[in-house]
């Protein structure tokens, strides 16, 4: 845990006790402050002032008393409204600030120098984030992961000068957090996302832009338009930008070519590192994940032998493309987290002959913008309750069942594979569906689909547990 010493003997409110909530709030009570929680469920509230911490209607609170009013970024801060708390904040003139901002004050106050890198993007950010956590961990250093991957980072170690944080950033923790400063900042990508909550494509960029504008050195993925704005606007101001691209080549910066990581200095460019051959970064996607993460890598003093030799032993993202098991030429690919058709693309498009495991609860547009990869289905296997519309899809185009279950697609791709005989092949969980039909979450998901694989006679794992 990260006490929050810099709201020590100080009045501060606030609300969401959910998990990051939680943490939070047991965060700013060991550093001292003096908390008043509140939420929208009562067995939350009642959770909290249990372990000791101080809860309240904030309705009923004296706003003029808080230094600080601290928001779990599930609530909506601009749109599609403010939530009443953010009304009563701005009228008592209260400053509005997430757990990450907390975070970034406490490193601030505690270890300043301590490496931090920040990741955010519409696409890729959770790959991202998690390579660059194994190659610092791998190469001996002491490395803390959270944020937005699912780790509170309040529940991270504190601030200590050998020691790295990688965070991940949503937009929403981004939109609370005014005065984020990581060493090195990662912009991916731009593409409309929650724009429910953000009101237009402009503000959705403008907030993702604060995380880079802060940074010590800014690395920004330049292929989309926003991006390659935002990037020019950086440099301009002064900041240290390092550029990196999978669809162009540049001048300076970090670019794909093939399978190959090119870094160009001064209009030269050199392979800094090859992918071929590392399953769990397959796919251009993934190029510009790696290029991110090398040169964030390099930003804090990791060598290049000990990036390239993480980039070899990186374990994949759990339940996002990760080859968990192998039989003879067909590797099992859990990517379970492909919970629309968007998201089942990239692994889609990383394999030449496909058993694809797809299905469960739908989303609207089904998987109509796929069809471009169905030459590459050797046959589908639907489960759920999209599994009809899938079919109707699917139409004469790829050879399918109905498996209805999950363990029986996973059986009878596995013999279908085996029987295939004609060369590598991947028996490939990417639903392009919500789980909640048939599992309580995507995680749940794809802890079954490895179960099941598992149960394969002959297969050899690939991962732990």
């Amino acid at each position: 845990m990260i006490p929050v010493t810099t709201f020590s003997v100080k009045n501060v409110a606030l609300f969401g006790l959910g998990g990051s909530g939680l943490a939070t709030a047991r965060a700013l009570v060991a550093g001292g402050a003096m908390v008043t929680a509140w939420d929208d469920n009562p067995d939350s509230v009642a959770k909290a002032a249990a372990e000791g911490i101080g809860t309240g209607d904030l309705r009923q609170a004296d706003w003029k008393s808080f230094s600080a009013f601290v928001l779990s970024p599930g609530v909506p801060l601009t749109h599609p409204k403010p939530h009443w708390t953010v009304d009563l904040a701005g009228e008592a003139g209260v400053e509005v600030i997430g757990d990450v901002e907390l975070f970034v004050r406490e490193r601030r106050a505690h270890a300043p120098d301590c490496p931090f890198i920040a990741i955010t993007g519409t696409n890729g950010k959770s790959t991202t984030t998690a390579l660059i956590a194994h190659i610092l961990k791998s190469s001996g250093r002491d490395t803390q992961l959270g944020g937005n991957i699912g780790t509170a980072v309040m529940t991270l170690d504190p601030p200590a000068a050998d020691r790295f944080y990688v965070v991940e950033c949503s937009s929403y923790q981004i939109d609370l957090a005014p005065s984020l400063d990581p060493s090195a900042g990662i912009l991916l990508n731009l593409t409309p996302d929650h724009l429910d909550r953000h009101g237009s494509m402009q503000h959705y960029a403008d907030i993702k832009e604060r995380l880079v504008a802060g940074s010590g050195t800014a690395i920004v993925g330049v292929d989309d338009t926003f991006c390659e704005a935002i990037a020019d606007r950086v440099a301009l101001a002064g900041r240290p930008v390092i550029r990196i691209a999978r669809h162009r080549t540049l001048g300076e910066g970090f670019y794909a070519d093939g399978s190959k990581i090119m870094r160009a200095e001064g209009g030269i460019a050199d392979v800094f590192a090859d992918l071929d051959g590392i399953q769990t970064l397959r796919g251009s996607h993934n190029a510009q994940n790696a290029a991110a993460a090398i040169a964030a890598c390099l930003v804090v003093g990791v060598s290049p032998d000990d990036i390239r030799a993480g980039l070899k032993s990186f374990p994949g993202l759990k339940h996002r493309m990760q080859p968990v098991g192998r039989k003879g030429d067909v590797v099992f690919v859990n990517d379970s987290k492909a919970t629309n058709a968007d998201a089942a693309a990239p692994a889609l498009s990383s394999y030449e002959r496909i058993y694809w495991i797809a299905g469960g609860l739908p989303k609207e547009g089904g998987i109509t913008t796929l069809s471009v990869f169905f030459p590459k289905i050797v046959k589908a296997y639907l489960i759920g309750e999209a599994a009809p519309a899938f079919a109707a899809t699917l139409g004469e185009a790829v050879p399918y069942e109905i498996s209805g279950t999950l363990e029986q697609a996973v059986a009878h791709a596995a013999a279908d594979a085996a029987r295939g005989n004609a060369g590598s092949a991947a028996v490939m969980l990417s639903p392009a569906c919500a789980s909640f039909d048939q599992y309580k979450n995507f995680e749940v998901r794809g802890d079954a689909f490895v179960g099941h694989v598992a149960a394969i006679d002959g297969v050899t794992m690939l991962i732990q547990g």
